[in-house]
């Protein structure tokens, strides 16, 4: 079957942050383009001056991102992530997909997304694989649409062991870029008493709440449109933000209004050549109490000190 290419053209100053972030979706299959340098890496590296005309005519104050995704890996939610992330982080794109028309890749890639267990208690299930024998495990059914969050990737299967870990009954969770709602799912299932998702991006807040309704929960879920907190007030038990590490940074500035002093606050989607810069900023009124790592990938639990 046919991969998927995902390409990003953004200003060429916003190359490297939009890089780390199309890094995210997949270990491999990426390059860059950006000729801003042309001819002093052409002579760094190949020692020449005598460079083809057409690639003297490319844009120099633009670059572009290329993604190469396998079907089994979603493109739909890769592109669906990407959008989210570059529009948080302020970084203006346009992004563009080749190789397979639109309709066939949206969907083909769901057949590789089988029911997968999390954690000690959860199974998550697609609603268009058949119900399977969960056993003691809670089954978390769920329709991702074009939202980011399937539990496929390291970033959620390891906020949701974490979340697992420090969740207690009658608990109030925030889900912060909430995306499918699979966390704040996952909370209610496993016994909170409330939770809020909140995602810059209105088809995942709708697709949160569609989650929710789907596994009964939704009488204790709200959803919100917004960019961060700027649509929360309250305080919450638990404060979940699986995103990127100069977002997390963004948010850990004034989290602790919307903590209680023995509050969890989880983080994951950090990059680990991007964790110190993320404990740095949590080093003046956090302190880290869990660490876990896979692939690359790190999450945190912290509390405020």
């Amino acid at each position: 079957m046919d991969w998927t290419e995902i390409a990003i053209t953004v200003p060429v100053e916003d190359v490297d942050r939009a890089g780390d972030i199309a890094q995210m979706v997949v270990p491999y299959g990426i390059y860059i383009e950006d000729y801003s340098n042309l001819e002093q890496e052409a002579w760094e590296i190949a020692h020449i001056d005598l460079i083809d005309e057409a690639l003297l005519n490319k844009d120099r104050t633009k670059g572009i991102i290329h993604v190469y995704i396998s079907p089994e890996e979603n493109p739909a939610e890769a592109v669906s992530f990407l959008r989210e992330r570059y529009t948080a982080e302020e970084i203006p794109f346009t992004m563009e997909t080749a190789d397979c028309a639109m309709e066939d890749w949206l969907n083909n890639w769901k057949k590789y997304f089988k029911p997968i267990p999390v954690g000690e208690s959860l199974l998550i299930r697609p609603v268009w694989e058949e119900a399977c024998d969960a056993g003691v495990r809670k089954i978390l059914h769920l329709e991702p649409g074009l939202a980011f969050g399937t539990g496929t990737h390291e970033t959620t299967r390891l906020c949701m062991e974490l979340l697992e870990r420090y969740i207690k009954p009658d608990m109030d969770v925030l889900d912060v870029g909430c995306g499918s709602g699979i966390l704040s799912v996952a909370a209610l299932l496993l016994g909170a008493k409330s939770a809020m998702g909140v995602d810059i991006d209105a088809l995942a807040v709708k697709t949160a709440a569609e989650n929710a309704a789907l596994n009964h929960v939704a009488d204790r879920f709200t959803a919100a449109a917004g960019n961060l907190t700027e649509q929360i007030s309250g305080k919450f038990h638990i404060v979940l933000a699986n995103i990127v590490a100069d977002v997390i940074m963004v948010l850990t500035e004034d989290i602790e209004r919307y903590l209680y002093p023995d509050s969890i606050y989880i983080m994951s989607g950090i990059i680990d050549t991007r964790e110190q810069d993320v404990i740095e900023a949590l080093s003046e009124k956090f302190r880290v109490i869990e660490r876990r790592e896979e692939k690359g990938w790190v999450a945190l639990a912290a509390q405020l000190k």
